[in-house]
C-alpha cells in the first residue's frame, strides 16, 4: 500500500461456525466476503445501489489478500477499507482485517474496482460523488 489512500469506511462482521474450513480458521475466500461486503457497503452509502438493473455500478477487474495470521471462531472481523486517487474510470481500494479487540493485522487485501455501462458492458467514467468521496 504505497500509493496515497484515504480511509472511507470501517465495518465490523460475525465469524461464523460455518467460515471456517477443515483446519479450524476462517477459509481464504471468506477475507474475499468480507472485503466485498464493505465495498458494496461504501458504494451504496454513496447512493448507488448493487443492482443489475441500474444504469452503471462498479465492479472489480482484480482482487488481492495477503493472509498474515489464520482467524478461528468465535470472533468479529473488524474490516478497514481505503480508497486511492481516483482514475478516470478506476479506483484502487485497500483492505485491512483486524479480530476485534486485537490490535494484530490478520490480512490486507486490494480490488481495482471499475465504473461500468450496464447496458454496453464497457468502463464509463466515475460519477462526480464517487469521485469527490475518494479525494
Amino acid at each position: 500500500m504505497n500509493e496515497e489512500r484515504k480511509h472511507v469506511l470501517t465495518a465490523r462482521y460475525p465469524v461464523r461456525w460455518g467460515d471456517m474450513d477443515a483446519y479450524g480458521h476462517v477459509n481464504n475466500t471468506v477475507y474475499f466476503r468480507y472485503c466485498e461486503q464493505i465495498r458494496v457497503e461504501w458504494v451504496e452509502r454513496l447512493g448507488f445501489p448493487v443492482n443489475p438493473s441500474e444504469p452503471s455500478g462498479a465492479i472489480i477487474v482484480n482482487a488481492d489478500c495477503t493472509f498474515h495470521a489464520p482467524v478461528t471462531y468465535p470472533a468479529t472481523i473488524e474490516v478497514r477499507m481505503f480508497v486511492g486517487q481516483p482514475g478516470r474510470a478506476s479506483l484502487m481500494t485497500w483492505y485491512e482485517l483486524y479480530v476485534e479487540g486485537d490490535e494484530q493485522l490478520y490480512a490486507t487485501g486490494g480490488a481495482k474496482l471499475v465504473w461500468m455501462d450496464t447496458a454496453s458492458g464497457r468502463s464509463t467514467a466515475l460519477p462526480a460523488v464517487v469521485r469527490a468521496a475518494a479525494t
